[in-house]
């Protein structure tokens, strides 16, 4: 089970980039003209924050989760193929 894996490519990762970019820059400019007590921007910042970090972490989440499905199925590919290797040897 060889698979080829494609990876984004340049043009693609910039533009992920350049989008965090602008809307982190949208999020911190709507944040710092806001009509609000220092307080209330200081909670619209860390959720912001907060925000940003679990977006991060549930993305990692389930792409380890996503790798280590795939790793079990190509352990039981290699197992299934040792034994029937086995006992077409016999």
């Amino acid at each position: 089970m060889n698979e080829i894996k494609s990876l984004p490519g340049n043009a693609f990762s910039l533009f992920t980039v350049i989008a965090f970019v602008v809307a982190a820059g949208m999020m911190a400019g709507g944040i710092y003209f806001l009509e609000a007590s220092f307080a209330a921007k200081g909670f619209y910042a860390m959720a912001a924050i907060m925000l940003v970090h679990t977006t991060v972490t549930v993305t990692k989440t389930l792409r380890d989760a996503e790798e280590a499905r795939k790793e079990a199925a190509r352990q039981d590919e290699l197992r299934t193929e040792k034994m029937l290797g086995g006992l077409s040897g016999a």
